[in-house]
């Protein structure tokens, strides 16, 4: 019978295989339409060969996990995913070469419509076009993108910086400090998804064991937003702020 940490490893690994399957569909996108398909974090784009070496090795381990689940092995989903901690905790590196996690949700459509040709009636059309119906394929506005620096890491960074944006009109801001200065009024949410209780869980959880290791308040944040499938390090320090007596106490039982 699987155990819950066989479940949440078997999760996970379908969860990378849908992505990889979406990245070598992307493959063969050109460099403009590969960064408009989906919100990507920052990252270098990856190859095919990495994408098929990366599907092969998830295949591998996923066919363990379930051989080991046979088995009747309690421990080994349990050691993998103490190795995963420990990796993102230990061995972690800001990097931008890895694979971002793509999900079909969120794919955006590369096609652009042009209403005002859409909305002309037949007879208007083109004499070319009126006989076969057809129309020239719409094409990208968008300037092309060029392609990543060979350079540093550092030199990738600044090249796919997002622009900044705007400031807000004077009485926009205004009426926003209007809001905040009244008392109890919180702040506008940002945008971002508000996580859920699992997530928050699972922080307050990271945050007890490494203050058991020795680790300080200070450095808990970033530890523990630098680890997979983890909130953002603002949210990790919402949910560590208001959940510190908790914390605490959990770190200090038995």
């Amino acid at each position: 019978m699987a155990t819950p940490a066989d479940q949440r490893l078997l999760e996970l690994l379908e969860k990378w295989l849908k992505s990889l399957e979406l990245h070598a569909k992307y493959s063969s996108l050109d460099d403009d339409s590969y960064w408009k398909v989906q919100p990507w974090v920052e990252h270098q784009r990856p190859s095919r060969w990495i994408i098929d070496l990366a599907i092969q090795k998830t295949i591998a381990l996923r066919t363990q996990v379930q051989e080991r689940v046979k088995m009747g092995d309690a421990k080994y989903s349990d050691s993998l995913e103490l190795m995963v901690f420990l990796a993102n905790l230990v061995g972690s590196e800001h990097i931008e070469r890895f694979i971002p996690v793509a999900d079909a949700q969120n794919e955006r459509s590369l096609t652009i419509t042009q209403p005002k040709e859409a909305a002309r009636p037949a007879s208007d059309a083109a004499p070319g076009t009126r006989e076969t119906g057809t129309r020239e394929m719409p094409k990208f506005l968008g300037a092309k993108r060029a392609p990543p620096p060979s350079g540093t890491t550092q030199v990738a960074r600044s090249e796919r910086r997002p622009a900044v944006p705007a400031k807000p009109p004077a009485k926009a801001a205004a009426k926003q400090a209007a809001k905040l200065s009244k008392p109890g009024a919180r702040p506008a949410p940002s945008g971002r998804d508000v996580p859920s209780d699992e997530a928050r869980a699972q922080v307050i959880a990271d945050a007890a064991r490494l203050v058991q290791w020795g680790r300080r308040w200070y450095e808990l944040p970033e530890l523990i937003a630098r680890m997979a499938d983890r909130p953002s390090l603002p949210e990790v320090r919402r949910i560590l702020k208001e959940n510190k007596s908790a914390i605490d106490a959990k770190a200090g039982g038995p």
